[in-house]
């Protein structure tokens, strides 16, 4: 079965109503994103911090997977489909893909903040001051924020080296890392990219550019893996 890798970014979940990362005057929803996605916001006010997060979670719950969700989930029936995604929500998951990547974290999370390595599911959308760690220590998101590592960057990119198909959806690829990842592609791996808002790398060769938003463009994608 060949091996299809998908690096989905926050404009495949606008599309099931969740603001994307930041508007163009730099907020996220009328905050300084320093102020809520940096280790100096959870310094300064963790209370605003988890708050932010309370907030982005129950809106998480309250909306579905849309159909570019679920294409990419029934291509599992077809490919062995390994979801890299910059999304921190649980879409993919929801719409039944079963190995999803979370580079920056998941919303569902929460950590210690004295020992990263105790990670902890959270049940509902509520994440407060007080919650602690079996160690006693606060629990925080277990989100990557600005200035942090993405400790999953290594194994997201020995997927993407050994992919037969490589697709792009739902992110301009301006953010790194995670942009870099198609440097790993092999050379004669196809590729797709969908985005409203193209990146410059219709040099790379085996590149099927698609100027559409996810649901629509990778329905053409399917059209192309699955009928043709």
């Amino acid at each position: 079965m060949k091996k299809l890798v998908v690096l989905s970014g926050a404009g495949i979940s606008a599309e099931s109503g969740i603001p994307t990362f930041r508007d163009s005057n730099g907020l996220w929803e009328g905050y300084d994103v320093m102020q809520v996605a940096s280790p100096e916001g959870w310094q300064a006010n963790p209370e605003l911090v988890l708050d932010f997060y309370n907030q982005r979670r129950k809106r998480a719950l309250e909306v579905k997977p849309n159909r570019g969700h679920e294409i990419l989930a029934q291509l599992e029936k077809y490919y062995d489909v390994t979801i890299v995604t910059q999304n921190v929500d649980n879409l993919h998951e929801r719409a039944g893909s079963s190995h999803v990547i979370h580079l920056h974290g998941s919303l569902f999370e929460s950590r210690s903040t004295a020992d990263e390595t105790l990670v902890y599911p959270i049940e509902g959308w509520e994440l407060k001051l007080g919650d602690c760690c079996e160690k006693g220590s606060q629990l925080r998101p277990n989100i990557v924020w600005f200035g942090e590592m993405v400790p999953l960057m290594e194994v997201a990119a020995e997927y993407a080296s050994m992919a037969d198909i490589f697709i792009v959806v739902g992110t301009s690829m301006v953010v790194y890392p995670a942009a870099g990842l198609i440097n790993y592609v092999p050379y004669e791996a196809m590729k797709y990219i969908v985005d409203p808002n193209l990146p410059d790398i219709g040099h790379i060769p085996y590149t099927k550019m698609i100027q559409d938003v996810g649901s629509k463009g990778l329905e053409v994608v399917w059209k192309e893996l699955v009928e043709s």
